[in-house]
């Protein structure tokens, strides 16, 4: 480091500290030359270095270094909370990040703040939809590794995996992350419980999303008896609406009520509103796929639907429920309505979610097929399977298959 950078140093960290010249110069130093150090006109002796180092409680390292670690820390705890404020959707955080933390990437070799900041960094370049952030973070998890932090390099790696599960690029996903998992496992003997945890669940996520129902099924249960061997209610619930909502899709009645059960238990002991309104949710889809009690399924929908946090919650699914509540019962016009006003939120990827929300499209092309208006209903039937296409097999894509082979034979 250049020599004139190290006065303006300790004079920082001096003031940082609210010493005096007189204070950090001490027994050993004059005010005077201690001056002349941190005005830049006199070179310190290694002895008198370790000196100053000692009184400002640093390393000589952080005098040495171009940037030290009390600075990292403090543009990290910026960058912390920039990063973890959700209160407003639309700023611009991410280039807030970038700003603030670019200047110093080539700094950030070694220690967790320096780790912790390409992780940050290479997020924001993600979010902002700028190319080269995977070299940030794979840097970053190379540090974590190092320094045997193994929830942080889980964490990088979920995040790097997500990336290709947003794209909806599922069997690549799937890959990154076994890959990924293996590299975990292989460096870090000791992995803690709610990092297993988190990994079991990814896993099995992506095993349904490719429809490998199976793997995802042994994983899954696996995870869970993990969790009451361990005691641990971390992604209990998480896990239960998972499991509840393969039982679901795949028509097994006796595990979606055992898990819905479950489930119920769960939010009713945790207090746990929003996955109270799951259950209501899966609870409406039984009565209505299965049970044709449309009727009862409508008296449960309205009130949801009154309620304006739950709406803001569950208002696209509540909505489709409806329609197809009112289709079946021949209200054909508000049906009509209602499953127009379905709209699939951006940040919903996984191919269960999808498929619920990708058959109002099934249902408006039977609306209008029931309301004789043939070309309607096939232009939606067509956009039904095109988005069913690249879905796994579910009861809710060969619901739109037969609805496309009603509509257009």
């Amino acid at each position: 480091m250049p020599y004139y950078m190290l006065g303006d140093r300790i004079r920082t960290l001096r003031k940082q500290n609210k010493l005096t010249l007189e204070a950090l110069a001490g027994d050993k130093l004059t005010k005077g030359m201690l001056s002349l150090i941190e005005n830049n006109k006199a070179k310190p002796s290694m002895e008198s270095l370790t000196y100053i180092a000692e009184r400002l409680e640093v390393d000589v390292s952080d005098l040495l270094d171009e940037v030290s670690v009390q600075e990292l820390r403090n543009i990290l705890e910026k960058a912390e909370k920039i990063y973890n404020d959700n209160i407003d959707p639309l700023s611009d955080k991410y280039k807030q990040l970038i700003t603030l933390i670019e200047p110093h990437i080539q700094h950030l070799t070694q220690g967790y703040e320096s780790a912790r900041l390409l992780d940050i960094y290479g997020r924001s370049l993600f979010h902002d939809k700028k190319d080269g952030w995977q070299p940030y973070c794979n840097r970053a998890s190379h540090m974590y590794d190092q320094m045997n932090l193994t929830s942080q390099r889980a964490l990088v790696s979920t995040f790097r995996v997500q990336a290709k599960f947003f794209n909806h690029d599922y069997f690549d996903a799937l890959q990154l992350f076994l890959a990924e998992r293996k590299e975990i496992e292989t460096h870090h003997a000791y992995i803690d419980p709610l990092t297993q945890l988190d990994l079991d669940y990814y896993e099995a996520i992506l095993q349904y999303a490719v429809g490998d129902s199976t793997s995802a099924v042994r994983i899954m249960e696996k995870a869970i008896a993990f969790s009451k061997e361990k005691k641990i209610f971390y992604l209990v619930s998480d896990l239960y609406r998972l499991a509840a909502a393969h039982g679901m899709m795949t028509g097994a009645a006796e595990k979606r009520e055992f898990y819905k059960k479950k489930l119920k238990q769960y939010a009713e002991f945790a207090d746990d509103t929003e996955l109270m309104l799951f259950y209501d949710l899966l609870t409406v889809m039984t009565l209505i796929n299965e049970e044709q009690d449309y009727k009862k399924a409508l008296a449960m929908i309205d009130p949801n639907l009154a309620n304006p946090q739950k709406r803001d919650s569950y208002g696209p699914w509540f909505s489709l429920e409806k329609g197809k509540a009112l289709f079946h019962l021949g209200q054909l016009e508000e049906a009509l309505e209602w499953l127009n006003k379905v709209e699939v939120p951006t940040y919903i990827h996984h191919p269960f979610d999808l498929s619920i929300l990708y058959i109002k499209d099934a249902y408006i092309a039977l609306c209008y097929l029931e309301l004789g208006k043939q070309k309607k209903a096939i232009t939606f039937s067509k956009v039904a399977m095109e988005h069913f296409d690249p879905l796994p097999d579910t009861s809710f894509k060969q619901f739109c298959i037969e609805a496309y082979e009603k509509i257009n034979q």
